[in-house]
């Protein structure tokens, strides 16, 4: 189904306040009354085609090519697995517009969740299968039975795969995500799939565990089947040029820039993020609804629940909703509308309206879930009919008892919208698209409308005729870009392009027909060598778009050139090398444009001189693009290249400004394949820079590196340690070169500075001295740091403490030091933070794991008597500014509120702000009773031994990023991953009471209730 919580770690809320006071709590709307519920702009006009007893519990719809409408129906939603799902047919057989009569076509399936029209049957997403249905003795039930794809995971109905999708390049689309981490229910919704493959197929290409939680398309015919480069929650959808969109609970939309395919051709690159978000504005919805009870449903809510996200390519509604995308909020009762405009590589969305929705409800039981476009050009909404559509996983458990899980799971309607003045629905079992003729199903590809075009593309496909090549090829060359577009895709569909066909798309002038054709031109370049030229000459074409796809795909051709001009390289690659590199300065400050530019493995080096050559100083896009090349000379192990870069970087009168990325870059990425024996004399001119350069940012960088490459050996390391000594104790020295100082320490075994280092860690030091010298003596292999910490833990500042908790989790003696002081009293529980005591709770060491779980699970079990305590804090008044210092203290180095004010760690408050007091403040006080779906920890640990902790915030095939607190971010390769599990632990710490009294707890709730 859908994440159809706000993703927070919180629960209970409205719902469960209004059970406990026997509050009424708002009845459904019947059928014939629901229509008085909307509201919609003027100009349109919204009328009910389906209702119960017809259907119920609808999530996905389909109308073929007869004119027959199939409906998804899951009645099993949220715990019910029995197999009470159901596909069934409906029909209008009087001709009023509204479908009178259902037919079951197929049932007993368990929780499915999308539909599909494919060859003469349908496709049915029911994890973890993809089943392939069809009426073979045409009664109207469904009497063949096949699963087509298997091995998804089996995990909350809100984020197992769904909406099956045909793309315009023939292939089709799943909607998936990573199967989400379940407490209450690991029973029922623990199944975290398998591999994916096709089960009827002996040497069926084989899909990662559930596909890597990514995206999956397929192509049953051609056996294909791929990992997509990011996912997607409820439902995703293509703009008419076949980009792809995808939706999340709190995103209502975002854009895959970069294919998968091309993340895979550079292993040297670490790409952790490929996704755009649209929106521009922010995320607040206006719902409408009366006596709303749900626990985010208020008048000035947020998107919780976004699904079902449809780019509008009807044909038939007014300019501008033809750029619109639509978005379903159910637990807002609403459907948003964004217009989607065109911003380099990608796209930017904004309001349709202001302060208000294309479609809203005053019925707190309209649950809009998915949306689909009709043979009329009508919008038409699905919409669920629950009185709860949040899953049990996050509710309280007196709501869970309530016994109205399932209200409303004999109820569900389908709403068609349509410009004022259309005729009602007339296509019911008034369509024969096998009637016509190849020629006449290729003038549909030139239909306004998506579905007319789409299925005529999927039945041409389906026949495979040789008698459709001709009116195809003339229509690849007609007036029409639709026409042409799909065009294109069909003759490749049926393997009857020829490069002429190619040549002349490339030159099209329509740019989203060009740049179709630039990747479909880039399948066959080994067949059509000839389309190089062309495609290189598009380098300057005025269409942003345009010119990244050419981007992308010139990084396929390997050249063996050293320069970028097009005389030195072989006929074969003439201009690729310089067209790329026209390209990427051409749109430097476009930052996919970089990610595109690198994701080839060819040629780099030349760019990277290029860059050098221009680079201009103060330009963060210029510094961007020269870090990342020289992560790329780093991470290939070449010692003589990094040799020479190192040597470059640090010449005396080299003023350029492009020296500190570069070594950056070298310093994120040198690994254990290049010779470090071979740049003994690359050290010594580091360890100058390091010490010396006048430049702070160049001093550091070169640190950075130093540390990777090791010191130099000699005299001079040894005379570059007594200055450091010098330096850290002088007071009079600026508190940057004294950390420098320090820092430079911690190369070597420190044990020789302990006393001067200790010395640092005073509070008259100022707190960077002080952190850098407990950092420093961390690096003395024993547990010199931990005992300096425990004996003066009551003189440390808040920010110290932060830093210094770390330095005990290094190893098993530093732990026990850990423990013993928390048991001692001397560090409070609050100091660790929760994520910090997740891992100690989680230790490898067993006697380690038992004491830390019966110190820190001892106080855990009392969360409920502090959370009584604080009851009072419901009488008090609270003082929105003072409340705003106490989450500036507490709360703002992980949460922001609505988007700004603090750092984007955890759940942005603002999305909280509608909930009860007593529910906010009880997660305050005990987050760990509910967490957020992407905000519960990850434990990496890595292949030299390391370990990472922390929230996934992004993640590509190759690799992923990790949050921790303050924003702090790290990117890691997949390939240098041992294992990855989650911690099934939420990352807000525990015991905030001992920093937030009564009175300051009744001021911050009083701030995030009236947080603008």
């Amino acid at each position: 189904m859908k994440r159809f919580l706000v993703a927070l770690a919180l629960c209970g809320g409205v719902f469960a306040a209004a059970i406990e006071r026997k509050e009424a709590y708002p009845r459904e709307v019947r059928p014939e009354d629901a229509i008085a519920t909307f509201e919609i702009p003027d100009g349109f006009q919204i009328e009910m085609v389906a209702s119960e007893p017809e259907i119920s519990d609808p999530v996905a719809m389909e109308i073929d090519e007869n004119g027959v409408m199939y409906v998804v129906e899951m009645h099993g939603y949220p715990l019910d697995k029995s197999g009470t799902g159901k596909v069934r047919t409906l029909h209008d057989t009087n001709g009023d517009g509204k479908m009178d009569r259902s037919v079951i076509f197929a049932e007993n399936l368990v929780l499915p969740t999308g539909i599909l029209r494919w060859k003469k049957g349908v496709l049915v997403t029911d994890p973890p299968n993809v089943l392939y249905l069809e009426d073979t003795d045409r009664d109207g039930k469904a009497d063949q039975r096949d699963t087509l794809l298997t091995g998804f995971a089996m995990s909350n109905p809100q984020h197992n795969f769904n909406n099956p999708i045909l793309g315009i390049d023939n292939w089709i689309y799943l909607g998936h995500e990573p199967a989400v981490t379940t407490k209450t229910f690991q029973k029922e919704f623990g199944d975290r799939g398998g591999e994916i493959f096709y089960p009827r197929l002996a040497d069926s290409p084989r899909l990662p565990e559930n596909g890597l939680g990514r995206g999956v398309r397929f192509r049953p015919g051609a056996k294909g089947l791929e990992v997509l480069s990011s996912y997607t929650q409820f439902g995703h959808t293509f703009d008419q040029w076949g980009r792809y969109l995808l939706v999340s609970n709190a995103n209502p939309g975002y854009h895959e820039v970069i294919a998968n395919r091309y993340l895979q051709r550079n292993p040297d690159l670490l790409i952790s993020k490929v996704t755009q978000t649209l929106s521009d504005h922010s995320a607040e919805v206006f719902p409408i609804t009366k006596n709303p009870q749900h626990q985010l449903l208020t008048d000035l809510g947020v998107f919780t629940s976004a699904c079902g996200l449809t780019s509008y390519q009807g044909g038939l509604f007014p300019t501008p909703y033809d750029s619109v995308a639509f978005v379903a909020e159910p637990v807002s009762n609403l459907v948003h509308a964004d217009i989607i405009r065109d911003k380099g590589a990608s796209f930017t969305a904004s309001r349709m309206q202001d302060k208000k929705e294309f479609l809203a409800s005053t019925d707190s039981w309209f649950r809009p879930v998915n949306m689909y476009i009709g043979p009329d050009g009508a919008l038409y909404v699905v919409d669920y009919y629950r009185q709860i559509i949040e899953h049990p996983e996050w509710m309280a458990d007196d709501v869970v008892k309530s016994g109205a899980l399932y209200n409303g799971r004999d109820m569900g309607r389908i709403y068609r919208i349509s410009p004022k003045g259309t005729p009602r629905l007339s296509w019911s079992a008034r369509l024969d698209l096998h009637a016509l003729s190849d020629a006449e199903l290729v003038e549909k590809l030139a239909d306004k409308n998506i579905w007319w075009r789409r299925n005529a593309q999927r039945l041409l496909l389906d026949r495979h005729h040789e008698t459709a090549i001709a009116p195809l090829k003339r229509m690849a060359a007609g007036n029409d870009p639709k026409g042409r577009l799909h065009a294109l895709w069909a003759l490749e569909g049926l393997g009857a392009l020829g490069a002429d066909d190619l040549q002349r798309a490339l030159k099209d002038p329509e740019a989203g027909v060009t740049e179709n054709a630039v990747r479909i031109a880039e399948l066959h370049l080994a067949q059509f060598p000839e389309l190089i030229p062309a495609l290189a000459a598009l380098a300057d074409h005025p269409n942003a778009k345009v010119r990244f796809q050419v981007l992308l795909t010139l990084g396929e051709i390997q050249s063996d050139a050293k320069s970028a001009d097009a005389q030195s390289a072989d006929a074969k690659s003439a201009g690729v090398l310089k067209a790329r590199e026209t390209i990427l300065f051409k749109d430097l400050r476009d930052p996919w444009v970089q990610t595109a530019a690198l994701t080839s493995a060819y040629g780099n080096d030349v760019l990277f001189a290029e860059a050098l050559k221009r680079y201009k100083s103060h330009d963060e896009a210029y510094a961007a693009l020269v870090q990342r090349l020289s992560t790329l000379t780093g991470a290939r192990g070449d010692a003589a290249a990094v040799r020479s870069v190192i040597r470059k970087a640090l010449v005396p009168a080299n003023t350029l400004g492009w020296q500190a990325p570069v070594l950056r870059g070298l310093a994120e990425s040198l690994n254990k394949k290049t010779d470090l024996a071979a740049l003994e004399a690359e050290k010594s001119l580091l360890l100058n820079a390091s010490l010396k350069n006048p430049n702070p940012e160049i001093r550091q960088a070169s640190m950075q590196l130093l540390r990777k490459t090791g010191l130099p050996a000699g005299p001079k390391t040894q005379a570059a340690i007594k200055t450091a000594i010098l330096t850290a104790s002088n007071k009079g020295a600026t508190t940057e070169k004294r950390v420098e100082a320090i820092q430079f320490l911690s190369f070597k075994n420190p044990a020789e500075y302990s006393d001067m280092l200790q010395k640092r860690v005073v509070p008259s030091e100022p707190r960077p001295v002080q952190i850098a010298a407990l950092k420093t003596l961390s690096a003395i292999p024993d547990e010199t740091v931990c005992r300096l910490l425990l004996d003066r833990w009551s003189s440390l500042t808040r920010d110290v403490r932060e830093s210094a908790i770390g330095l005990f989790l290094s190893g098993p003696k530093r732990i026990t030091l850990l423990l013993d002081g928390l048991e001692q009293g001397k560090i409070d529980q609050a100091s660790l933070g929760w994520p910090r005591s997740v891992s100690l709770m989680a230790n490898q060491n067993e006697t380690l794991r038992n004491r830390a779980r019966q110190l820190l699970t001892q106080k855990e079990s009392q969360r409920h008597v502090v959370i009584q305590s604080y009851q009072p804090v419901m009488t008090l008044s609270g003082d929105p500014q003072a409340g705003k210092r106490v989450f500036e203290q507490q709360c703002a180095l992980c949460h922001q509120i609505g988007g700004a004010g603090g750092v984007a760690f955890g759940p942005d408050l603002g999305t909280i702000r509608n909930r009860r007091p007593e529910s906010i403040m009880a997660d305050i006080l005990d987050p760990n009773f509910s967490i957020a779906d992407g905000y519960d920890l990850w434990q990496i640990e890595l292949n030299s031994g390391e370990s990472a902790q922390g929230l996934i915030s992004s993640e590509t095939p190759s690799a992923l990023t990790l949050s921790n607190y303050g924003g702090q971010k790290k990117v890691i390769a997949r390939k240098d991953i041992k294992s990855l599990k989650t911690l099934g632990m939420s990352s807000m710490p525990v015991g905030l009471e001992a920093s937030i009294d009564k009175q300051q707890m009744a001021d911050l709730l009083a701030f995030i209730k009236n947080a603008k």
